[in-house]
């Protein structure tokens, strides 16, 4: 499949600064980039590095100091906490390391959650979080608590939630963090087919074999991007200077 030449996101010289009392801390310091639809992308980089800003800017968790950001064609930046909390709950799906499950909750109730938030219908609820808890293989698991599953099952309930609205991106911060290597296997094949189902998936990590499941690999350093680079079919790799994101728009990748 090929990439498109129009991002599903946009970022455009985006600096956060934080201050720190007398100080001010550069998180980001001038991020550009483009995400396009159907890319499988990890995003790594040290302690310090700003990929935690990065990936609280994509998924309208905050907002830039300075920059654009467009997604899905909507300007980002500026945008009011509530503005940004409907944003979140329709273009963004997020699986977390810890899941994030409420345990008195059975987890088909775990997935409805954010179409409850969403004001959608309990019918139609019903009916997408089932069909969401079909696609992660747990259907027949949609009455158990999440102290009933495993640490698996219960990141595949939060993946099953992460789908309930069809989001433009799913967002993935250490999803495997808390599972064992076999397991944390078994989760990136989901992300895998997910993938080639045509989702976009921004895959936040600091673990090697856990990024080679993407396509594509964003290093940042010191608050910008160190490398940019596309994997092919074969798992070669071109290593892109960090303007890649310039560079990439337009041309056609066979991911």
């Amino acid at each position: 499949m090929s990439m498109k030449n129009s991002g599903v996101l946009e970022l455009r010289d985006v600096v956060k600064t934080y201050d720190m009392g007398a100080e001010q801390v550069h998180a980001l310091a001038g991020v550009s980039l483009d995400i396009g639809v159907n890319e499988y992308v990890a995003i790594m980089g040290p302690s310090g590095s700003g990929k935690s800003t990065l990936m609280n800017i994509i998924g309208c968790l905050d907002v830039p100091t300075s920059g654009t950001y467009c997604l899905d064609g909507e300007m980002v930046a500026n945008k009011s906490e509530a503005e940004l909390a409907e944003i979140r709950n329709r273009m963004i799906g997020f699986v977390f390391q810890t899941f994030n499950l409420i345990p008195r909750a059975n987890i088909l109730h775990n997935v409805e959650l954010p179409l409850i938030y969403g004001g959608v219908s309990k019918r139609e609820r019903r009916q997408r979080a089932e069909h969401a808890l079909e696609r992660v293989g747990l259907a027949d698991r949609r009455l158990h608590r999440p102290n009933e599953l495993s640490g698996g099952q219960r990141q595949r309930v939060a993946i099953a939630r992460a789908l309930v609205f069809d989001p433009s991106i799913i967002l993935a911060d250490e999803p495997t963090g808390n599972l064992d290597s076999r397991t944390g296997e078994e989760i990136m094949g989901m992300f895998d087919e997910l993938h080639n189902a045509g989702q976009t998936i921004i895959l936040v990590t600091h673990e090697d074999n856990i990024a080679a499941h993407a396509n594509r690999t964003i290093r940042l350093r010191d608050g910008g991007i160190e490398s940019d680079v596309v994997h092919s079919e074969t798992d070669s790799a071109n290593v892109l200077p960090t303007s890649a994101a310039e560079a990439l728009r337009g041309v056609s990748a066979g991911l």
